[in-house]
């Protein structure tokens, strides 16, 4: 199971990213190797004002149906248009490539109640 160390996690298994105040969002590498093959990411709606703990997608694979939310507040800029072209790519690269929104941050108090890596990791140990 691979950890991105600068992201923070939430116990759904989504992460953000923050870049400047810009909250970065996917699933983490756990929740995708229990998916199985990714084939379907729905639409995001850019300027979809969101709070924590909101749906954010909903994301299809051969095994089954999975509803992503985010883990912080605030205002979609970008969606990963690439990822909705190309599913698997959540599957090849959850952090990098695999990627699902941008979101400008409205709340920065909410990242303390997310995991840290290390935390992460010790809650998804099997």
């Amino acid at each position: 199971m691979k950890i991105q160390n600068d992201a923070h996690y939430a116990k759904s298994d989504e992460w953000v990213r923050v870049e400047g105040g810009i909250g970065i969002i996917g699933i983490s590498d756990y929740a995708q190797d229990k998916l199985g093959d990714v084939v379907f990411v729905g639409d995001i709606s850019v300027g979809s004002i969101l709070k924590a703990g909101d749906l954010l997608v909903s994301i299809e694979s051969v095994k089954a149906a999975s509803d992503v939310y985010t883990p912080v507040s605030g205002k979609v800029l970008e969606v990963n248009h690439e990822v909705t072209m190309k599913p698997e790519l959540i599957n090849t690269d959850a952090f990098g490539a695999g990627w699902l929104a941008k979101i400008e941050l409205s709340n920065l108090d909410e990242l303390n109640g997310l995991m840290s890596a290390a935390d992460y990791a010790e809650h998804r140990k099997e």
